[in-house]
């Protein structure tokens, strides 16, 4: 069988900080894009501050997917990503006009360009052994068994990353490989497709690590700790919830929760920040067939507008 041919796409990558945004809306002045989101916070609704969303003013310039699409009780996967992003790119396509996936979720652009292998499903039993270890040594210690054991899934997540972090160790105990084996087998199913990958990466580090503090001190300024007040009376959350795990709720909930204060919330989102750049760094170089940017030139938007034009005008 002949595997269906999607529409052609670029997908504009990079860590949080890098100008995604900015760029994709750029790129929207010129061309006839629609934008599908990248992001695993952002597909949460009443979450806008501390996922940087596009504003209003944005969403009716440029039409934007898979942003405000489920409650912060709910979950949202890899697997539905690809399932939603291949079904979006045949109508944006429909429409004559471009795909362009935005966002740092590599995963999520993982499985779309290379489909997912199946993973083993969940084992009651030994996620209460994981959780046992974790109670009696701490999720660092936890998660430094991983890193022993699957040192590249170890590498993009957090020692705090409890639920990632048992669910990579429940993947071994119960297949005997580890998860980034999985992650490497092409799933046979996966679909052909013509992705152009920008990935935006800083020359200078420091530079970055100066725009993820700013960004951080702009999102406490903006209200950052009320959102999570307000969500929390809004809906029935818990601290183990993937929306309340992502960087900057987590710590925002910490806040209110009265186990840090307002300097160490400040420091630990940041560092958090941080990290985070550092895996989806990790990830972008690992992945093949990528153009990078640095997203600290100041031709930037030149070079990106040259390469989208050099895309739109080649016959698909």
């Amino acid at each position: 069988m002949v595997a269906k041919q999607f529409p052609r796409a670029i997908a504009l990558l990079g860590p949080t900080a890098s100008g995604k945004s900015r760029l994709a809306l750029a790129i929207a002045k010129h061309f006839p894009v629609e934008i599908i989101s990248v992001d695993s916070a952002q597909v949460f609704r009443n979450m806008h501050v501390g996922t940087a969303k596009p504003t209003q003013a944005e969403r009716e310039a440029v039409a934007h997917h898979l942003i405000d699409i489920i409650d912060p009780t709910e979950s949202y996967s890899a697997a539905r990503f690809r399932t939603d992003a291949l079904r979006l790119m045949t109508e944006i396509h429909g429409r004559h006009r471009l795909p362009l996936l935005v966002g740092g979720t590599m995963l999520y652009i993982k499985a779309l360009r290379e489909g997912l292998s199946p993973l083993p499903g969940a084992n009651a039993s030994v996620r209460a052994a994981i959780d046992e270890e974790a109670l009696r040594h701490g999720w660092p210690a936890v998660h430094a068994e991983l890193a022993r054991i699957d040192p590249h899934t170890a590498a993009r997540l957090s020692p705090s990353d409890s639920q990632r972090i048992q669910r990579a160790l429940e993947v071994f105990r119960i297949s005997g490989e580890p998860m980034s084996a999985h992650f490497m087998q092409r799933a046979p199913d996966a679909p052909a497709l013509d992705i152009d990958v920008l990935a935006l990466v800083p020359s200078d580090r420091s530079l970055l690590h100066q725009r993820i503090a700013q960004r951080f001190d702009a999102m406490l300024n903006a209200g950052l700790v009320e959102e999570v007040r307000h969500l929390k009376e809004k809906y029935p959350l818990h601290s183990a919830l993937p929306s309340m795990r992502a960087v900057g709720y987590r710590q925002a909930w910490e806040f209110l929760d009265g186990t840090i204060d307002r300097t160490t919330l400040r420091e630990k989102g940041i560092a958090a920040t941080r990290q985070l750049a550092k895996r989806q760094l990790t990830w972008l170089r690992s992945m093949a067939n990528v153009t990078t940017l640095d997203c600290l030139a100041p031709a930037l938007d030149e070079t990106a507008l040259r390469l989208v034009r050099e895309h739109w005008s080649t016959p698909s």
